[in-house]
């Protein structure tokens, strides 16, 4: 069994940064692609951000500039610094994991956390 544990999202004024952390544990062997996506109200959820595990980063013209994502390997974990943000940057995020296992892989999603821009 695999868990992908968000923490870091909340309250913070326009302007402000925040940065989302998340850690996949489990029977892991290796994870691909990692990423972060937000779903506001209403809205369909969309990726915000994703990075190989080679490092290769894309991210939603919304964010670019603004916001970065990386990735440590050896821990299993994917970060997201967010900075300048906005009203419209609120929605629930969540982590993204394509997690390899000995045999076959699969993909997990973390339960997401709030961020909320407002002053």
């Amino acid at each position: 069994q695999v868990q992908l544990v968000e923490s870091g999202g909340g309250l913070v004024q326009p302007g402000g940064s925040l940065r989302l952390s998340c850690a996949a544990s489990g029977s892991i062997f290796s994870i691909n692609a990692m990423g972060w996506y937000r779903q506001a109200p209403g809205k369909q959820r969309e990726l915000v951000a994703a990075i190989t595990s080679g490092g290769s980063t894309n991210y939603a013209d919304s964010v670019k500039g603004r916001f970065t994502i990386s990735r440590d390997n050896a821990k299993n974990a994917v970060y997201l610094q967010m900075r300048s943000l906005k009203p419209e940057d609120t929605a629930v995020y969540y982590c993204n994991a394509d997690v390899q296992f000995k045999v076959g892989g699969y993909n997990y999603w973390g339960q997401g956390t709030q961020v909320t821009v407002s002053s």
